[in-house]
């Protein structure tokens, strides 16, 4: 999904990410889109255009070798002669030509992800086989980053927000929401209904062409697995070798039952997080024991919740102080750096006069400020592709009923977005059911797409083999999380196109 995880980009901190799916999302939608005989004549123009490949004027691209390229795409794929937006591409070309299989295209997630310069770092875990073999193509989708951007000027930098502890805090977040919807709508207007999954997919098949390739391979992580899934769907003769790794479930995608999964695996990584941290109480202080641990941290947002905490000059309350645990928790890596910062945030509600450190200060610098900038771009692709249900109430009773199992992350995982506020989706939701080969890559602990969401997409890529990494909490692994079983499975089928004859499951 990306509901993703904050993750660093070139852009600087990107974030993170209903009801039931349409039985005819597809429909003729997808026929009509599946082949060159099918597709309108009036789209010939952007499938036909040709590209101006220039410097990408980024030092990590440069020195990667890519070059740069800007894709024009119709705002409305129904009104082709109508408005154009422009979709930003990387390509570094494959390192030997006599080898060479194709083009790999790439999201990393979000919704609303830039993804320009993903395979910069992600390359680097493919074996030199794979790398001879594909043009490796990063994208910013549309609506976000190099690519015509959408832009609500929130003042704040999330549109997922933790509800706070009581009836007062979701009463604040259902106000924010609907702020920053209504944000939207004044700023974005009449394109936001085009700022979709299925369009960007479309998007990727004027690429594809673009390219002159007759088929694209596909590497995508969290919401990117969604993106990828839809694709295929739509376009399945055009899908080669397809990876999804940290999938979500298909049947449950959006901005409230993609979100909800999330609740669970968080909470078992924060009693996780507790154990590793209460093995260093001499240096973090944060209790002696596991149970110590999270009623210091369950404390600490209580008392944010009656009076924010003061740590240099933000102020940090209820909805962010959980938001703040909640960003590293998608890989063990993270422990540390949250043990930290929450010294830090307990030092400062003791009285303490703390200056955060620079990740914790920038963290909170997008969350409170947005800046550098909002992540308005993720709710328009979330909001746009499912509706969701409209009652705050719902919101509330789901809430409340939440807390004693999911004491902490229960107040993101169920609390309100503004998605209830958003206009109707112009589209109805893709239904995923098909039978291209793609290779499912998923850790059992994984916090931010639940391993059950990974299933569902499992079964209904009826030609899917799934690699399961066993006991560890972490959100993609491929270029994120060494291990040989998982990275050799998927540079297996990427350079030869052979799936594994059944399921794997790998250990750490």
């Amino acid at each position: 999904m990306r509901f993703r995880e904050i993750a660093r980009s070139r852009k600087g901190l990107t974030a993170l990410v209903v009801t039931g799916l349409a039985a005819a999302a597809v429909g003729t939608a997808a026929v009509t889109e599946r082949s060159d005989t099918g597709r309108a004549e009036s789209l010939d123009r952007y499938y036909h255009q040709r590209l101006d490949w220039k410097s990408c004027a980024e030092p990590e691209l440069d020195d990667a070798g890519a070059r740069c390229a800007e894709v024009t795409v119709p705002l409305d794929y129904t009104q082709p002669q109508g408005r154009t937006l422009t979709v930003a591409i990387s390509r570094i070309p494959a390192t030997d030509p006599a080898q060479r299989h194709g083009v790999m295209l790439s999201n990393p997630g979000g919704p609303g992800g830039a993804g320009l310069d993903y395979f910069v770092d992600t390359s680097k875990a493919m074996t030199a086989d794979v790398r001879a073999r594909y043009d490796l193509i990063g994208m910013d989708p549309r609506g976000v980053g190099r690519s015509t951007p959408v832009n609500c000027h929130w003042p704040t930098g999330f549109g997922l927000q933790f509800a706070g502890v009581d009836a007062k805090g979701f009463a604040e977040s259902e106000a924010t929401q609907r702020d920053l919807a209504d944000r939207c709508a004044t700023a974005e207007g009449d394109r936001l209904p085009y700022i979709t999954t299925r369009n960007t997919a479309r998007d990727m098949d004027v690429i594809r062409e673009a390219l002159g390739e007759r088929q694209i391979s596909y590497l995508g992580t969290s919401y990117g697995t969604y993106l990828g899934a839809v694709y295929a769907q739509m376009f399945p003769e055009r899908s080669d070798r397809f990876v999804l790794d940290g999938s979500v479930d298909p049947e449950r995608y959006g901005a409230s039952g993609m979100v909800q999964l999330m609740g669970a695996p968080n909470e078992a990584a924060l009693d996780a997080w507790a154990v590793w941290v209460a093995a260093r109480s001499d240096e973090y202080r944060l209790g002696a024991t596991g149970p110590e641990v999270r009623a210091t941290i369950e404390q600490l947002i209580a008392r944010a919740a009656e009076r924010p905490i003061r740590i240099g000059d933000f102020d940090v309350d209820a909805h962010t102080l959980p938001m703040v645990l909640y960003i590293p928790f998608d890989s063990p890596h993270g422990y540390a750096l949250a043990a930290q910062q929450m010294r830090e945030l307990a030092d400062a509600a003791a009285g303490t006069p703390v200056q955060p450190d620079e990740d914790l200060a920038g963290k909170l610098a997008i969350i409170l400020r947005a800046r550098p900038h909002d992540l308005s771009p993720q709710m328009a692709v979330l909001c746009g592709d499912a509706g969701v249900p409209r009652d705050p109430a719902w919101y509330r009773r789901n809430l409340e009923a939440a807390r004693t199992t999911e004491p902490v992350f229960g107040a993101l995982a169920e609390n309100i977005t503004p998605c209830a506020f958003w206009a109707p989706p112009v589209e109805s939701p893709t239904v995923i059911g098909n039978s291209v080969p793609t290779l499912i890559v998923q850790a059992t602990g994984d916090t931010r797409t639940a391993y059950s969401g990974a299933l569902v997409m499992h079964r209904a890529l009826t030609a899917s083999r799934m690699v399961t990494l066993q006991d560890v909490a972490i959100h993609s692994i491929f270029g994120r999380y060494p291990n040989t079983c998982v990275y050799g499975a998927v540079n297996t089928y990427l350079r030869d196109g052979s799936l594994p004859a059944a399921d794997v499951t790998c250990r750490d």
